[in-house]
């Protein structure tokens, strides 16, 4: 009985303690310039912005020090959701598509960003988008 008892508490032991672990997706940086490559929000022209889900929940955005826009909890879930951009100068669309993954821990990562819209171009820089407005 006393064996039993070790083995029951053992197993519980290690079973509550196993340590679970997510690997969130990797966030992403927006800048947004002019033709110019000058910093739209450091010289005062995009002042107000946002962007919201298909669903219109709107996502949260961090301005960076250097005046880039972190999107925050964008991209874990499998598929493709469409997001839209809004600000007082433009208006875009794009969408991400994502996948779950698992090396160990679950996650999900970013497969795809596409972006549509009237007068933007945007360069992809390691993960930042440059997104120059003409």
């Amino acid at each position: 009985m006393k064996n039993l008892f070790l083995f029951i508490l053992m197993n519980f032991l290690f079973t509550a303690c196993a340590e679970t672990c997510y690997n969130p997706p990797q966030p992403i940086v927006f800048e947004f310039v002019n033709s110019n490559d000058e910093n739209l929000i450091t010289n005062g022209t995009l002042t107000q912005y946002s962007i919201k889900e298909e669903n219109q929940t709107g996502i949260q955005l961090t301005k960076t020090s250097d005046d880039k826009i972190l999107l925050e909890n964008v991209g874990a879930y499998n598929g493709i959701k469409n997001y839209t951009f809004s600000s007082n100068i433009k208006e875009f669309e794009f969408s991400i598509e994502s996948s779950e993954f698992n090396s160990g821990c679950d996650g999900y990562q970013i497969n795809k960003l596409t972006f549509t819209g009237i007068a933007i171009d945007v360069k992809d820089e390691n993960g930042r988008y440059k997104i120059i407005f003409q």
